[in-house]
């Protein structure tokens, strides 16, 4: 259950911050906007890492160069997201992203990509991507 209560929580943020993220880019400007995202959530991060008692820098060392690549990933994500959002709208904007995200996750678990076990794509989960760019037709065009 914490799981799916995580989900809900990243779906409502991502929504929110892609708001605040248009308005404050139509101000600053897109790249401004996304340097004020990244700084606030490293601030974030920081409090919530030390409030909760942190533990040693030693495991980043662990962590493989190319997850490391997270945070460079995070930044192109809240450009587009911005971008997009002052072209097509915030709900049209999600619609899309959530079924990019989707179908490059299924990339990822069927060829077994950044050490996940491999996962069999069936004919439901074509399925369901179907029905959802259906859905983003039927939100952008009627």
């Amino acid at each position: 259950m914490n799981g799916v209560i995580f989900a809900i929580l990243a779906g409502v943020f991502l929504g929110l911050q892609g708001i605040v993220n248009s308005h404050t880019g139509a101000i600053v400007g897109t790249w401004h906007a996304v340097m004020m995202n990244q700084l606030g959530g490293f601030v974030l991060a920081g409090v919530i890492w030390m409030a909760t008692g942190g533990g040693g820098w030693r495991q980043f060392r662990e962590v493989k160069k190319l997850y490391r690549l997270g945070g460079a990933f995070a930044a192109i994500i809240v450009f587009s997201n911005i971008t997009a959002m002052h072209h097509i709208g915030a709900t049209l904007t999600i619609a899309v992203l959530l079924i990019s995200q989707l179908c490059m996750t299924f990339v990822i678990d069927a060829r077994g990509w950044f050490d996940t076990i491999k996962q069999r794509i069936g004919r439901a989960q074509w399925l369901g991507i179907t029905l959802m760019i259906t859905g983003v037709f039927l939100l952008r065009f009627y």
